[in-house]
């Protein structure tokens, strides 16, 4: 497999140099497109007969004699792009087949029109080698599945997986839509320091490192929570973060030792008023990036419109555990339950859906 990988390598790097000596840049600079696959292809009516310039990665490519086809990805979707001899002319079109692989970054040039089988395509009259691809992609029917692979490999995993790139487009919205929010309610949002004198985050295990010009052990955050408190002591009454913390604390595909964190404090308010705040914030965010409050998780419709149900803590564990704090006992055979409850009842509210 080393050698087929690295015989493979050598062949994409062959094209290279095979590519500019017809005068091809393999690796060009700016180039300037009008249109997305997605447009064209939800608006064909307005795009029919239309000349358009796109660019994208070549998905797959298919060879029919002086004819071929190849799917385009770009940003927001793949189209197929039609090649012919005669509108592409001959140096053009030997070159497009014989040095042109799934995985190039091309632009092109044409008009979109409909297929005989009735799919909506762009009949190139100019393919231009933006990048060459010098890695072959995953075996095309298999892909990139194992999940740590594509955990690891990120840029592979958008390539190969489509729905992952609307993943990230979500979670892109969904944080524009929780500032949008906060801000609208007169929250401020601020930037506080990720590296600390001392290690907070109750018993969490910090990542260490060290200042050499104050020649001190600092630590990174594992919170917002202290200077975002500060903020509030010094009078800023409502405020907010979100910001990268860290836990030095193993890892796992559901579990990154860095991950997004979002805290915000307000003066004068009480538990009720983060309920409500949470609750709703919830609810817009969801109506605004995906249309509805309701969502399906694990075959489970979840419905955020408010309001929530409310149950303390001490219920929620009776309810679901069957254990009930009001009845524990300490070793002295009073006392205790008294205090779990009164303590779960300030710090936690258990959200049911």
């Amino acid at each position: 497999m080393e050698n087929e990988l690295t015989e493979l390598l050598q062949i994409r790097r062959n094209k290279i140099d095979a590519l500019r000596n017809r005068g091809i840049e393999p690796f060009s600079g700016r180039f300037e497109r009008t249109d997305f696959s997605s447009d064209i292809k939800n608006d064909f009516e307005k795009y029919e007969g239309k000349f358009v310039i796109i660019a994208g990665r070549i998905m797959a490519k298919r060879e029919h004699g002086k004819t071929a086809f190849v799917n385009i990805a770009d940003m927001h979707g793949s189209i197929q792009v039609y090649v012919r001899l005669d509108k592409l002319g001959e140096e053009a079109f030997e070159s497009f087949i014989s040095l042109f692989d799934i995985g190039d970054i091309v632009g092109v040039e044409g008009e979109v029109f409909k297929t005989q089988k009735g799919e909506i395509s762009i009949k190139s009259s100019k393919i231009i080698m933006l990048t060459k691809g010098l890695l072959p992609l995953p075996e095309k029917y298999h892909g990139l599945k194992d999940v740590e692979l594509r955990y690891r490999q990120r840029y592979l995993d958008l390539i190969m997986n489509p729905e992952v790139k609307e993943t990230f487009i979500a979670r892109s919205r969904i944080i524009k839509e929780i500032r949008n929010f906060l801000d609208s309610k007169d929250f401020l949002e601020v930037e506080t320091p990720v590296l600390h004198p001392l290690a907070g985050g109750a018993s969490a295990k910090p990542f260490i490192t060290h200042h050499n010009t104050l020649d001190m052990t600092l630590y990174m955050r594992i919170a917002l929570e202290l200077h975002l408190k500060r903020l509030l002591v010094g009078g800023i009454e409502k405020v907010y973060e979100i910001g990268r913390v860290f836990r030095n604390e193993g890892m796992s595909v559901r579990h990154n030792p860095e991950f997004t964190l979002l805290e915000l404090y307000q003066a004068y308010g009480d538990l009720s008023d983060m309920m409500s705040i949470a609750e709703n914030m919830i609810a817009e965010v969801a109506t605004k990036v995906l249309g509805t409050t309701q969502v399906t998780y694990q075959e489970t419709v979840i419905d955020f419109k408010p309001p929530w149900k409310r149950i303390s803590m001490v219920e929620a564990v009776n309810k679901y555990s069957g254990v009930d704090f009001t009845t524990l006992k300490d070793d002295a055979g009073q006392g205790k339950h008294v205090r779990a409850k009164s303590l779960l009842r300030v710090m936690f509210v258990k959200v049911i859906y």
